[in-house]
């Protein structure tokens, strides 16, 4: 009789046990139609220092990025953080209604001296070509596999106008509107609106709206203050990089006007 009784006591044991395992199976079938991939922006940097410097701050501090690009022959390009988790290279930011990029962000760190002051004025090193076909070609297959858009492929100073220069105006954003990464304001349509603005040019308040419009974070209290100075900067300095001196004149007019209308939903 005892040893029915532990027969079956056992028996149930493992009957619960079963039973958990089962309730433990989690159903993947099932997927739901609103979600998208948690990596919306991919954004370039450059480091302002050298290879090996870059490579050493960027592994052993804080401060980090999904990708090094380096600037040495052959171009080299190390992966520091894995896709599937954060790093730390945007620091307060913000595009359109998104913040601290950090967290839906894959952060390209491209080695470059960044420039130097001279008596002349701020002097800024360029970038390898191979350096930027590597670039090119590593932005490619990410937003190939996230799908990100064409307009949330950016700049340091695109997200942090008010604090960050980088990658400053010698990199050659032209180039990635050819390879088809990101939109670009059709030069003969400037020239064709731009005449326009000559004989009036818009306020302070439709440049800001304009440039909220495209994702910029500024102010909008129809002042030309410091902050917006530093946004039209950023703007010339990825768009017009042969003056971005900050002014709103009429081609940046006329640049901000065609560059909404390749970027409207």
């Amino acid at each position: 009789m005892k040893k029915l009784l532990l027969l079956g006591l056992f028996a149930a044991l493992l009957s619960g046990c079963a039973t958990t395992g089962e309730n433990r199976i989690i159903d993947k079938s099932i997927a739901a139609k609103g979600q998208e991939d948690r990596v919306q922006f991919i954004i370039l940097h450059y480091t302002a220092i050298d290879q090996a410097t870059s490579l050493r701050v960027l592994s052993t501090q804080d401060v980090s990025a999904h990708y090094l690009v380096g600037n040495e022959s052959p171009v080299k390009v190390w992966q520091l953080v894995d896709e599937s988790r954060m790093a730390y290279h945007a620091g307060y930011s913000d595009w359109r209604d998104f913040s601290r990029l950090n967290a839906s962000s894959i952060g390209i760190e491209i080695v470059n001296l960044g420039y130097k002051d001279t008596p002349e004025g701020r002097a800024y090193f360029p970038f390898p070509q191979a350096q930027i076909d590597r670039v090119i070609a590593l932005v490619k297959d990410i937003s190939t596999r996230y799908h990100i858009r064409p307009q949330y492929i950016l700049a340091h100073s695109d997200i942090a106008p008010q604090r960050k220069p980088d990658p400053g105006p010698l990199f050659p954003w032209k180039q990635l509107a050819d390879a088809g990464l990101i939109p670009w304001p059709n030069a003969d349509e400037v020239f064709a609106l731009q005449p326009t603005y000559e004989q009036q040019l818009p306020d302070v308040k439709s440049f800001q709206q304009k440039l909220a419009k495209i994702g910029y974070k500024i102010p909008q209290t129809g002042i030309f203050d410091e902050a917006t100075k530093n946004v039209i900067i950023a703007f010339q300095m990825k768009y017009r990089p042969e003056k971005f001196d900050g002014t709103p004149d009429a081609q940046t007019a006329a640049m901000i006007d065609v560059l909404l209308n390749k970027i409207k939903p």
